[in-house]
């Protein structure tokens, strides 16, 4: 199963069944296995709870949710996979609501990665095993399918609407398509913008406030482009392809942005984009045309188990991002089980864990409370995250509400050091309420190799008690071979659910 989270991680790719006994139902089981059925259904029978998290089992077995929105009544809507069916949810009465959908073949599975929710209560959604863009009237409780403007090679995946037109990336056809709302005699008219880079995928997008639609072109570990392109000059411009590429304005990535999928833009307008291949995410500031790289913490054990002791470097897999309304970017790590927070005037990022764990997604073999629930998408309502879990037929929420159990605070925020330099600093933990769970302090660094080597005065784990902060020293020393170059560092106090970190930024100098 080492490779079971990498598989998944590329969108659309579903694993393939095996040939076994497949014993009825008359439920969305049916479309699994027996063998199958505690992978991709769930390996728990009922959903779990945490200090900040709670999650709610869909009564439905196996319908492995994946796309989630809101509407303006604060009901959550999301696609199931296992069924094409959407699904409501409402926080007041915790009551699910599940919408049939008398056009979808029986048996039928496909990833539906896109939803949103447009003013005429309705909702638009993806689903990629026949390229479809679906509409499902709340009023009416009425599914409407219209195909997408598909090439040989598409899949139709993340979904925003945007004034009268719908805005969806193809990821395999390598290309942006906007489709008009309103249909007229001939259906629903659409344009496609080509990608800037031959035979790359075309991942998530964001509209900033001059309608700019910022997109990245990438070819896996062959690098890629950041895009732009103006939402009101395509209008104005027409159809024509080579007028449209005249257009774009192209923006190369750094050598280490790998597998860039989720991005969104900031008030501040610069642009923040999450790498699905490792633990890294970007900002690029458009006034410099320049990238800075920061570092998820380090996923807790319990999120890949490492029972063969072949996992050297865990990785997080940020996968898609999103602003709140106070300025925070928010992505969900697929391979840490968590939710992030990173609050950029702060250069802080709160990480809170998801409590079920499916351990047919990790290297978890005798191992209790491992594994991953494949956290694929979430929307944010005030101060609660919704998230989906695609093999676990949970949704949960995240209650930003509650205080954390302690802040972390760096006395020194930018160091510059040379080579064979070593420096200190103090790590203050503060205490916001009592009874904390035992943490322990963690780094991470955006440094290659061993250019920055991390070490701290704490013990391995220990309580925090007391009103008053605790100070640990943070030592920081420069290989003698580093490269001159500015590295982020995140240090980090973490408990089982919850980790806080603060970074530091480090000039080494020739």
């Amino acid at each position: 199963m080492l490779t079971s989270g990498v598989a998944i991680g590329i969108p659309g790719i579903l694993p393939e069944d095996s040939i076994s006994v497949n014993t009825p139902t008359g439920t969305p089981l049916d479309n699994f296995p027996d063998v199958q059925r505690v992978q991709f259904c769930s390996s728990e029978d009922s959903a779990k709870s945490n200090h900040y998290v709670k999650e709610y089992k869909i009564p439905t077995p196996c319908t492995q949710p994946l796309a989630i929105t809101s509407d303006p009544d604060g009901n959550l809507w999301f696609t199931q996979t296992n069924t094409g069916q959407i699904a409501k949810f409402d926080p007041i009465t915790e009551q699910f609501t599940e919408y049939e959908n008398p056009r979808w073949p029986q048996g039928a599975r496909s990833m539906m990665w896109g939803i949103d929710y447009s003013p005429d209560d309705s909702l638009w959604f993806t689903e990629e095993r026949t390229d479809g863009i679906w509409k499902f009237s709340i009023p009416d409780e009425q599914y409407t399918r219209t195909d997408f403007p598909k090439s040989a090679d598409s899949l139709p995946q993340r979904l925003s609407i945007e004034g009268s037109q719908i805005i969806v990336n193809d990821f395999t056809g390598s290309k942006l398509s906007l489709l008009d709302i309103v249909q007229n005699t001939e259906g629903i008219s659409f344009l496609n913008i080509p990608s800037p880079v031959e035979n790359s995928f075309t991942a998530a997008f964001a509209v900033d406030s001059e309608k700019d639609i910022w997109y990245t072109n990438w070819v896996f570990q062959g690098g890629g482009v950041l895009a732009k392109i103006n939402h009101e000059k395509i209008n104005d411009m027409g159809t024509n392809e080579n007028d449209l590429f005249d257009l774009i304005d192209i923006y190369t990535f750094p050598s280490d942005m790998n597998t860039p999928n989720g991005i969104a833009v900031g008030d501040d307008g610069k642009i923040w984009i999450v790498d699905t291949s490792s633990n890294f995410f970007f900002s690029f500031e458009p006034n410099t045309e320049s990238f800075t790289k920061y570092i998820t913490s380090t996923p807790q054990l319990s999120s890949y188990g490492n029972s063969s002791g072949l996992i050297k470097n865990p990785v997080s897999r940020p996968y898609w991002a999103a602003f709140d309304d106070n300025g925070k970017l928010v992505f969900n790590e697929q391979t840490a089980n968590r939710i992030g927070i990173f609050d950029p005037t702060k250069d802080s990022l709160v990480e809170y864990m998801i409590p079920s764990n499916n351990p047919n997604w990790a290297d978890c073999e005798g191992i209790e409370n491992c594994g991953l629930v494949q956290v694929f998408d979430f929307t944010i309502l005030d101060e609660k995250i919704w998230f989906t879990e695609w093999v676990e037929n949970n949704i949960g929420v995240v209650d930003r509400s509650l205080p954390l159990y302690f802040d972390v605070v760096s006395d020194r925020q930018k160091l510059i050091l040379k080579k064979g330099e070593q420096t200190q600093l103090n790590l203050l933990l503060i205490p916001n309420i009592a009874d904390i769970p035992n943490l322990s302090i963690t780094s991470s660094t955006t440094a290659p190799f061993s250019d920055l080597i991390i070490s701290h005065d704490a013990p391995n784990v220990f309580q925090l008690t007391g009103d008053s902060p605790r100070t640990v020293v943070i030592t920081i020393s420069v290989s003698e071979n580093a490269i001159p170059d500015i590295h982020k560092i995140l240090l980090s106090a973490q408990t089982d659910d919850l980790t806080v970190s603060q970074f530091v930024t480090v000039i080494i100098e020739q």
